[in-house]
C-alpha cells in the first residue's frame, strides 16, 4: 500500500512538474507573441506616414506607449556638424528645445550616437555621460531612461530615448531589448521620411527658383524696348531695332534706345559680368540710371561717369561693359562713349565696313573715379552702325573655335542690303550654325541703327 502511495506521489509530481514546465512554456510563448505583435504594431504605425514630422511625433508616441513610459525623443545626427539636434519638439518649450545642439559624444544621447552602443540608465543624474543641457531648459526630471541608436544602413542616423519608467519603476533588461528591436522599423521608416523630406525642400526650391526666374525675366524683358524706334527729321531719319537671346532664363546683356529732344536718338548696349537674377537686377539699376540721368545738354561720356559713380560699390564684384552714343538725326553727328564694350562696325551705303574705334573707359562699376571720354564720328545716309555683346564674336563650335571678328565683318557686308529685321535672322542664324549644336554659356544681344534719308 505504502509502494502505491509512493509511485501516486511520483506520477503527481511527475505531472506538476510538466504542468509547469509547459506553462512556463506557454507564458514565454505568450510574451514572444506579445513581443512580435508590438513589433508589428510599431512597424505599422511608424509606416503610416512619410512626412517626417508626423513621423517624429508618431515614434514618440508609440515608444512611450509601447514601453510604458513618460516621455520620448528622437534626436538627429547632423554629420556635416558632427553634433545632435532635436527636429522636432512638443510642448510649451518646444522652441527652446530645437535651439539645442549636443556634440557627439555629449550627453548619453551623444555618447550612444558615438559608440553605437544601447543604454539602460536607473538614475540618470547620477550618470557620468549625464548632460543637464535639455532639462534644464524644460524644467522636467530625468529619473531613468533607456537609449539606443537609430541605425540605417549601417549609419547611425540619431538616437532613440525613452525617460522615466511609470508607476515609479525601473526599466528592464527585457525593456532595453525590446526598445533594441523596434528601432530598426523606425530607423528604417525615419531615413526614408527624411530623405522624401529633403527631395521635397528641393523640389520646392527649384519650382520656387523657377518662378522667381520667370518673374525676374518679365522685369528685365520689361526694361528692354519692345519695338523698333524711328526719329524723324525733315531731311532724315533714324531706324533703330535690336534682338537679344539670354543663355539663361535670365541673362546680363541689356540695350536700351530713345528719343532727346526732336531731332537726337540715344542708344545703348551693355554686358554685366555675371549671369542669372544678380545680373539682372544690375541690369535694371543701369537702364534706370541710364535714362533717369540722360539730358539733352549731356554728352554720353558725362552720362557714364555720373552712371558709374552710382554703380560702385567696394565690395561689389559686378560690372557692365556698355556702348553709348547719341546721333544727331538731321546732321549725322554722332557722339559715343566706351565702357570697355565690344568695338561696333560701321557699314557705309558704298559698302565699306569697318570698326569704330575711339578712347576706351573701364566697364561700369570697376573704378569710382573714371572719367569716361567722348569720342566722334559720322553717319551718311544710308549708313547704319552695329553693336554687340561677345555672345556673337565668342561664340564657340565643338572644337571650341570662336566666331569671331572676321566672320562677322564678312557677314555683315553680305547683308548691305538686308533690312534691320533681316540682319539680325541672318546674323544671329549664321553664329548658331557655326556653333553646330555645342553648348554656349553667353547671352547674345545685338543693336542696328540706320540713318537713312526721310521718305514717310
Amino acid at each position: 500500500m505504502n509502494a502505491t502511495v509512493g509511485v501516486l506521489l511520483l506520477i503527481c509530481l511527475a505531472v506538476g512538474t510538466v504542468w509547469q514546465l509547459s506553462e512556463r512554456k506557454r507564458k514565454i510563448a505568450e510574451a514572444e507573441l506579445q513581443r512580435t505583435m508590438q513589433l508589428f504594431d510599431v512597424s505599422l504605425e511608424v509606416n503610416s506616414t512619410i512626412q517626417k514630422q508626423d513621423l517624429l511625433a508618431q515614434i514618440m508616441e508609440t515608444s512611450s506607449r509601447v514601453m510604458n513610459a513618460e516621455a520620448s525623443s528622437v534626436i538627429l545626427v547632423d554629420e556635416a556638424k558632427g553634433e545632435l539636434f532635436f527636429d522636432l519638439a512638443l510642448g510649451e518649450k518646444g522652441d527652446e528645445v530645437r535651439e539645442i545642439r549636443l556634440r557627439i559624444g555629449e550627453g548619453i544621447a551623444g555618447w550612444v550616437a558615438q559608440t553605437g552602443q544601447s543604454v539602460k540608465i536607473d538614475d540618470a543624474a547620477q550618470d557620468d555621460r549625464w548632460s543637464s543641457k535639455v532639462a534644464k531648459r524644460v524644467d522636467y526630471p530625468t529619473r531613468n531612461m533607456l537609449c539606443v541608436p537609430l541605425v540605417s544602413k549601417g549609419k547611425i542616423i540619431g538616437v532613440l530615448q525613452v525617460l522615466n519608467k511609470r508607476d515609479d519603476a525601473h526599466f528592464t533588461d527585457r525593456d532595453l531589448q525590446l526598445l533594441e528591436s523596434i528601432s530598426s522599423p523606425i530607423a528604417a521608416s525615419l531615413e526614408n521620411a527624411m530623405l522624401y523630406d529633403a527631395l521635397e525642400k528641393t523640389t520646392k526650391a527649384k519650382e520656387r527658383m523657377e518662378s522667381e526666374l520667370r518673374i525676374a525675366t518679365d522685369i528685365q524683358m520689361g526694361f528692354l524696348p519692345r519695338e523698333g524706334l524711328q526719329a524723324a527729321h525733315e531731311s532724315a531719319a533714324a531706324e533703330t531695332r535690336a534682338y537679344i537671346r539670354p543663355a539663361r532664363e535670365v541673362g546680363g546683356d541689356f540695350y536700351d534706345y530713345f528719343r532727346i529732344g526732336e531731332n537726337k536718338l540715344f542708344f545703348a548696349l551693355g554686358d554685366v559680368s555675371d549671369k542669372g537674377i544678380p545680373a539682372a537686377l544690375f541690369m535694371a539699376v543701369t537702364m534706370t540710371l541710364l535714362k533717369g540721368k540722360m539730358a539733352p545738354d549731356m554728352s554720353p561720356g558725362e552720362l557714364l561717369t555720373s552712371v558709374n559713380r552710382e554703380l560702385y560699390k567696394d565690395d561689389s564684384t559686378m560690372f557692365a561693359t556698355i556702348f553709348c552714343g547719341v546721333l544727331d538725326v538731321s546732321t549725322g553727328s554722332l557722339h559715343y562713349s566706351d565702357g570697355g564694350h565690344c568695338p561696333p562696325y560701321l557699314v557705309r551705303e558704298n559698302g565699306d565696313v569697318e570698326q569704330l574705334k575711339g578712347k576706351k573707359g573701364l566697364p561700369l562699376g570697376v573704378m569710382d573715379d573714371m572719367i569716361y571720354a567722348d569720342n566722334e564720328a559720322f553717319l551718311g545716309l544710308g549708313d547704319r552702325i552695329v553693336l554687340y555683346t561677345d555672345g556673337i564674336t565668342e561664340a564657340e563650335d565643338r572644337k571650341q573655335e570662336q566666331y569671331g571678328y572676321s566672320r562677322l565683318h564678312e557677314r555683315l557686308k553680305r547683308e548691305l542690303a538686308s533690312s534691320q529685321a533681316e540682319l539680325l535672322e541672318r546674323l544671329v542664324r549664321d553664329v548658331d550654325m557655326f556653333a553646330n549644336g555645342a553648348v554656349q554659356s553667353d547671352d547674345i544681344a545685338v543693336l542696328v541703327v540706320d540713318r537713312k534719308r526721310f521718305n514717310m
